[in-house]
């Protein structure tokens, strides 16, 4: 499994460390370039997140239409040339079409898909916690770099750094990437968003998956803005933001590894996420009212540990609530939502830095995390499957075709490596009842 889908991580990874890499300092850069007022700013930060949740869907089409490998390489080619858009920008709005170019290479959704064509379905669930983990890990080392390269390069290079990261995943997708097998699923339902909103569980994750990410660039436009402000508090130097990043960073990856296998192995998701969104208020409320550098400290160490607890853990969790037929429209409703969220988050700070201060906007951010708190503790943690792996040799397909059972999730077939694969619930049904319902005899 790690082989398949430590390339398609790697991909997925340095597009985004490219992207956090200029979250630290960007809205201070950007809040002195020409024509810009903190809405503006703000819009620049989420901006690539809203070309992100338009073109989501039509990357999702053409990549069935014309696979998965040609769709990365397109949507790496857009974002390569965003990037270089930004790198050369002098202005305010030339820097925003910069961004919005880099969203609109939509390749977010395309790479969990192609994890899910390669890795079998009782280990995707460590597949997709994998690759969270390594975004986790790329916003983390991303976190530090940024301010440390922005003060003696400048915050242009971020963005030609960004570049040259995303011709090296172009390499990383022709020479590591392995073509997926074919496979065919049979599904005995349809599926509506609907559906998918009245399931709790999903509906809390995909207000997981929406607040994380636009909490994210809240704190993104907020942090930078409020150390280096001449007029505010803190009054630091561009130079000096390591020093809250780099602990912060630290303290988000040693956080990172028990939730990760707290959720995962231990299958207590639920409980992480209620953790990560109390550390989401105290974070919040310590930025909010800092009188004292190291309080603001803490509020983004705390903010960081919140974050990379919940990033492992968000699509697995999603893939394992849905239903088999609800899978692709549920990550696709959650991942939609996320990118639509990370720009309204953006936006909402850059009004409130210019219409309010950042009291007001922390006592608001409180209330709705709380709010976001007394939801989430109606999730349940997700059933356990496991599967069982018949050779298509074996199977008569008029009683597959028959097989219907409340406790089995799904069955479909591996073309390429010719076999049949059923899910189901150990608990609840035998292996050997499931084997004389469809073997030939």
């Amino acid at each position: 499994m790690f082989k398949t889908v430590l390339p398609l991580s790697a991909i997925l990874s340095l597009r985004f460390f490219g992207l956090f890499l200029v979250l630290p300092v960007l809205s201070a850069y950007a809040l002195n370039l020409e024509g810009s007022t903190p809405f503006l700013v703000g819009v620049i930060v989420g901006g690539y997140a809203l070309t992100q949740a338009i073109f989501q869907v039509p990357f999702g089409v053409m990549s069935d239409r014309i696979g998965r490998k040609p769709t990365l390489l397109v949507g790496l080619v857009i974002f390569l040339v965003g990037s270089i858009i930004c790198a050369v920008s002098t202005d305010i709005y030339t820097l925003m079409a910069g961004r919005f170019l880099q969203g609109a290479g939509a390749i977010g959704a395309v790479i969990p898909a192609m994890i899910s064509d390669l890795v079998h379905e009782e280990s995707r669930g460590k597949a997709m916690a994998l690759m969270g983990g390594t975004i986790a890990i790329s916003f983390a080392l991303a976190m530090a770099a940024g301010p440390v390269i922005s003060a003696y390069a400048g915050v242009a290079s971020l963005f030609w750094i960004t570049a040259v990261l995303s011709i090296l995943a172009m390499l990383v997708l022709f020479t590591k990437v392995p073509t997926p097998p074919r496979i065919r699923h049979i599904y005995h339902s349809t599926t509506t968003t609907a559906d998918i909103l009245k399931d709790p569980n999903l509906l809390s994750m995909i207000i997981t998956n929406g607040m994380q990410k636009g909490l994210m660039t809240v704190a993104f436009v907020l942090i930078p803005i409020l150390l280096l402000d001449n007029a505010g508090i803190f009054k630091w130097e561009a130079k000096e933001l390591w020093q809250v990043y780099v602990p912060a960073m630290f303290m988000g990856l040693i956080a990172m590894g028990p939730a990760a296998v707290f959720g995962e192995k231990y299958n207590k998701p639920r409980e992480i996420f209620l953790l990560s969104i109390v550390l989401f208020i105290v974070s919040f409320t310590l930025m909010g009212f800092a009188t004292k550098s190291w309080e603001f400290v803490l509020g983004v160490i705390a903010f960081f540990m919140a974050f990379n607890m919940m990033e492992p853990l968000v699509q697995s969790m999603i893939s394992k609530y849905a239903k088999v037929h609800q899978k692709g429209a549920a990550l696709g409703i959650a991942n939609g939502v996320a990118y639509f969220m990370t720009f309204i988050g953006g936006a909402v700070a850059g009004i409130a830095l210019q219409y309010s201060n950042r009291e007001t906007l922390a006592i608001g951010l409180i209330v709705i995390t709380t709010l976001w708190l007394l939801w989430t503790f109606k999730m349940q943690n997700p059933h356990r499957y496991s599967h069982l792996y018949i050779s298509m040799d074996h199977v008569d397909m008029e009683k597959l075709n028959s097989l219907e059972h409340e406790h089995i999730a799904e069955w479909y077939i591996n073309e390429t490596e010719n076999i049949v694969a059923v899910k189901y619930r150990k608990d609840m049904v035998e292996e050997e009842a499931i084997k004389a319902k469809i073997v030939k005899g």
